[in-house]
């Protein structure tokens, strides 16, 4: 059984910020439909104030409605909901209107005037701050909140509200709508943003392992491309020789011979450096990697004086972790603890992202386990309480390589 709240520990850093952003603009029309929808009910007789806080509610639904589809678009998943930013426009002027005339024309006393005018602000001021969602460039914006505030006026005249209170109404929905329409912006911004920098992050994964590659590439190039060269030079010297008689081709097939043998140790060599992995280098690198993406790291223990095999061993498991802890967790702090005994060494590896390696390829755990094997060493990785995952590495301090 699930426990409560463990769909929110799963989430990335995006989508948490995402599900933050949709239910704040979904507390919004709650604010709307408790701060000038409820008062309604005890300003003025309830055949009158059922149906004017209906409208309230069916507003506030649509406001919601709205910023949910306006970040669907925002974030490329659906078109510009241009129908439903019209049909939120025309639901705010019938309810701001049907508010103004109650303040104005329907039954006398301060309260229905006072609660039916906040109606009518209020409405103005969130439809216009949803609206300016969908829309992208920063003079539309201002249009949308300027527009708004422009048509308080427009209405308010007519139906026989003073001058001197229709400018109050208007600057009220001009500073009021665009705040709401700021915030809006701003946040909608910031949740872009966010993917954007989670997106790098996976990028500069990708890059290290792209760079390694490279590296391993150019190394094994520069070693099989001399070599090929010499030896495509002396056997076709040797056919010739062959060809003529000469004794001297023995010879050059004897070089040719000898410069295969120490190009298969050189590539071995090569093979050999991009396996292994120094420890000490990889608990550095780590913290340094982790620390840049914002993720407390705490090493302990040291990594000096172990055998190189052991090193090489518990360096690709800090290498596998660190990199499985920047992309498949959302982490805020990690530990990597090295302890030393007489028989063995025990690397910790615990975060509380809750990721743990499964990189593509095999190079996840099982990738992890067979690098552990050749040194009779142990793995076990697991989720030890809510959102943390633990790695734990055990290899004998005497170890005898596996052919």
């Amino acid at each position: 059984m699930r426990k409560p709240g463990s769909w929110w520990g799963r989430k990335s850093t995006p989508a948490k910020v995402e599900t933050y952003t949709r239910w704040s603009f979904h507390f919004f029309a709650v604010i709307e439909a408790v701060t000038v929808g409820l008062p309604l009910l005890g300003a003025m007789t309830p055949w009158l104030a059922a149906p004017l806080l209906t409208l309230v509610t069916v507003h506030a639904v649509t406001c919601a409605v709205t910023a949910s589809r306006v970040l669907d678009w925002t974030r490329g998943r659906r078109e510009r909901p241009v129908p439903m930013l019209w049909t939120l426009g025309t639901v705010t002027a019938v309810v701001a209107v049907t508010a103004l005339g109650v303040a104005e024309r329907g039954p006398g006393g301060d309260d229905v005037q006072t609660a039916a005018g906040s109606v009518f602000g209020v409405i103005l001021i969130f439809g216009a701050g949803v609206i300016a969602m969908g829309v992208r460039e920063r003079r539309r914006v201002y249009g949308v909140v300027a527009g708004f505030a422009a048509g308080a006026g427009i209405v308010a005249l007519p139906l026989g509200l003073p001058a001197p209170a229709t400018l109050v109404t208007m600057l009220v929905v001009l500073l009021g709508g665009g705040f709401i329409a700021f915030t809006s912006a701003f946040s909608v911004w910031l949740l872009n943003a966010v993917y954007e920098l989670d997106e790098a992050r996976e990028t500069r994964a990708r890059l290290a392992v792209a760079e390694e590659r490279l590296r391993f590439g150019r190394d094994l190039h520069d070693v099989m491309g001399r070599n090929l060269a010499v030896i495509s030079l002396k056997s076709e010297l040797a056919v010739q020789l062959a060809r003529r008689g000469r004794p001297e081709a023995e010879e050059q097939m004897i070089e040719v011979q000898r410069i295969a043998q120490e190009s298969q140790r050189e590539v071995r060599e090569v093979v050999r450096g991009y396996r292994e992995a120094d420890l000490g280098v990889e608990l550095g690198g780590a913290q340094g990697v982790l620390a840049a993406a914002g993720i407390e790291c705490t090493v302990s223990g040291e990594a000096a004086g172990l055998p190189l095999d052991v090193q090489s061993a518990l360096g690709w498991v800090v290498r596998e972790a660190t990199t499985n802890v920047l992309r498949h967790g959302d982490a805020k702090r990690c530990t990597v603890a090295v302890r030393r005994s007489e028989d063995d060494v025990v690397l910790t590896v615990e975060n509380d992202g809750a990721a743990g390696p499964s990189g593509p390829g095999g190079s996840g755990l099982a990738g992890l386990r067979e690098r552990l094997a050749a040194v009779d060493g142990t793995l076990e990785a697991g989720t030890v309480r809510e959102g943390v995952f633990r790695l734990v590495a055990q290899v004998p301090m005497v170890t005898e390589v596996t052919p």
